[in-house]
């Protein structure tokens, strides 16, 4: 097994490739992450088995390993960019962890500031009442929710900027998997909400990111 490392897409698109790790031999990505290194880029792994990030681990000491997000970042965590945008991870359960995780691990690779807020859903409504005024400061949100999936209207309702909704598989069994949350965050009456596919905590944290940079912040 081998891969064509697509070295230039830094160029085009701003980020390195990032490494889907579920499937991969161990070897494989260390071995693809040594040509990014050769051209001093950043590497990033997501879905990543424990068994793997060790051998991973062990060819970069200096990786940042999330257990949860189950995600590598090849040199640790660069230096947040001042002068984007901020963002927050919001997820409605704790069950939701490991999307919202990896979510947050792919703000972070990508150098933009970033927050977690988690634990607020619908169940208890009054929970996210205190962390509004923070929300209202970003550049994009993302919220994670499973079952019903109300979480990103009630927080489109109270902020000015894009949510970016992750549906995930978290729910009993009417909820299909995440097909419930999906459509009810395709189906959101609040108009500032994207939705991303099912447990997909990279592509919303890569889109929200992508969001925060076109926000030029003057350098301090």
């Amino acid at each position: 097994m081998s891969a064509d490392v697509d070295l230039d897409r830094a160029a085009r698109c701003g980020f390195p490739e990032v490494i889907y790790g579920e499937g991969k031999p161990a070897a494989l990505i260390v071995e693809i992450l040594h040509r990014q290194d050769e051209v001093s880029q950043h590497g990033f792994v997501t879905r990543v088995d424990p068994e793997s990030a060790k051998e991973i681990c062990a060819a970069f000491p200096d990786a940042a390993y999330n257990a949860v997000a189950k995600t590598i970042i090849s040199h640790g965590y660069p230096p947040a960019d001042k002068t984007a945008g901020s963002t927050a991870v919001v997820s409605a359960g704790s069950c939701d962890a490991p999307v919202a995780q990896e979510a947050l691990e792919t703000l972070r690779w990508m150098g933009i500031d970033c927050r977690m807020i988690e634990d607020v859903g619908v169940a208890g409504p009054h929970r996210l009442l205190r962390h509004i005024p923070v929300l209202q400061t970003m550049s994009a949100i993302v919220v994670v929710a499973g079952m019903e999936a109300a979480l990103p209207s009630v927080i489109g309702g109270h902020v000015g900027c894009p949510i970016v909704g992750v549906p995930t598989s978290v729910g009993y069994g009417a909820s299909l998997g995440g097909v419930t949350a999906l459509l009810s965050m395709l189906t959101s009456c609040a108009s500032n909400v994207v939705t991303v596919n099912v447990d997909a905590g990279f592509r919303g944290g890569y889109t929200a990111g992508l969001i925060a940079r076109q926000i030029v912040r003057p350098k301090e």
